[in-house]
């Protein structure tokens, strides 16, 4: 990873509702279930309650941002 790109840290709560992840990650109710489906986002169950924690959010983060510097995204035009 670029040493001057460095993710946002996510804010000190360890587990975020759906509704929750989806503005931390400014994506679609559907998006982020798209992505637990396909093994992503990670969540887990508590109850009835699902769940994303703070630690998946950061690599999934974390997994775009290489994603996109592997396309070369990250280069100025």
């Amino acid at each position: 990873m670029d040493a001057n790109v460095s993710p946002l840290p996510v804010p000190a709560r360890h587990l975020y509702t759906i509704p929750e992840a989806m503005q931390l990650l400014s994506m679609s109710r559907s998006v982020v279930y798209e992505q637990m489906r396909a093994g992503r986002l990670l969540s887990v169950k508590q109850g009835r309650a699902r769940l994303i924690p703070a630690k998946a959010i950061q690599q999934y983060v974390e997994q775009l941002i290489e994603e996109a510097e592997v396309v070369g995204y990250d280069r100025a035009a």
